[in-house]
C-alpha cells in the first residue's frame, strides 16, 4: 500500500510538471496565431511580423494567396528582436541618404548570405564575419553599426524579411566609385539603385 502511494505521488509530480512545462509553450503558440482581417494579405501579413511570404504560405498549406476573413494562419519563427536590430542598425549606417528600395536590398544581401552555403547560417555572424582581418561590412569596422537605426531602415529590414527567398539573389553590393577591389566589379551585377550596385 505504502509503494502504491509512493507511485502515485510520483505519477501526479511528473503530470504536473509536464503540465507546468506545457503551459507556456502554448501561451507562445497562441502569441504566433494571426486571424486574417478585410484587407489582410500575405505580403502585409509578412511585413507585419517580419516574416517570409513564402514560409508563411508553406506553413499553413496555402498554394494560392487566397485568404478568407476570420481564418487563422500560424507564423512560423523567424528571426529574434535582436538580429532585427542589428540588420537595422546595418542598414541604416551603409545605406543613410539612399532610396527605400536601396535600403531594403542592402537587407536582402543579408538574408541572401543567410540562406547561402558560402556565408554563415545567421543574421549575426553574417554581419560580424571576417575575412583576412577585415570585416565584411564596414560599419562594424568604423563602429557606425553602433548608432540607432531610424524608422526607414526598420520598415526596410521588415520588408526585407517578407521577400525573404524571392528576388534576383544578391550576395554583394558595393559604391562602383568608392570600391578598391577589382573582383568585386567580376561579379554579376543584378540591380543598380541609387550609388550601390549589387551582385551575385
Amino acid at each position: 500500500m505504502k509503494k502504491m502511494i509512493v507511485k502515485l505521488v510520483a505519477v501526479s509530480t511528473l503530470a504536473f510538471s509536464l503540465i507546468a512545462i506545457a503551459a507556456p509553450q502554448s501561451k507562445a503558440n497562441a502569441a504566433t496565431t494571426h486571424q486574417v482581417k478585410s484587407g489582410d494579405t500575405f505580403w502585409l501579413i509578412g511585413k507585419k511580423y517580419g516574416v517570409p511570404v513564402k514560409k508563411i504560405m508553406s506553413t499553413n498549406n496555402k498554394s494560392s494567396h487566397l485568404l478568407f476573413v476570420g481564418e487563422k494562419l500560424v507564423i512560423p519563427q523567424n528571426v529574434t528582436t535582436a538580429e532585427i536590430d542589428l540588420l537595422a542598425r546595418l542598414v541604416h549606417a551603409e545605406a543613410k541618404g539612399e532610396p527605400y528600395a536601396g535600403k531594403v536590398a542592402v537587407a536582402s544581401v543579408v538574408l541572401n548570405r543567410v540562406d547561402s552555403s558560402l556565408f554563415p547560417n545567421d543574421i549575426k555572424n553574417v554581419i560580424y564575419q571576417k575575412d583576412q582581418g577585415y570585416y565584411a561590412f564596414t560599419p562594424v569596422q568604423n563602429g557606425t553599426i553602433d548608432q540607432p537605426a531610424d524608422l526607414s531602415a526598420k520598415k526596410a529590414v521588415k520588408e526585407a524579411l517578407a521577400f525573404r527567398g524571392m528576388g534576383k539573389g544578391s550576395l554583394y553590393f558595393y559604391n562602383p566609385k568608392t570600391a578598391k577591389s577589382s573582383w568585386i566589379f567580376s561579379r554579376e551585377v543584378t540591380i543598380t539603385i541609387g550609388n550601390h550596385r549589387f551582385a551575385k
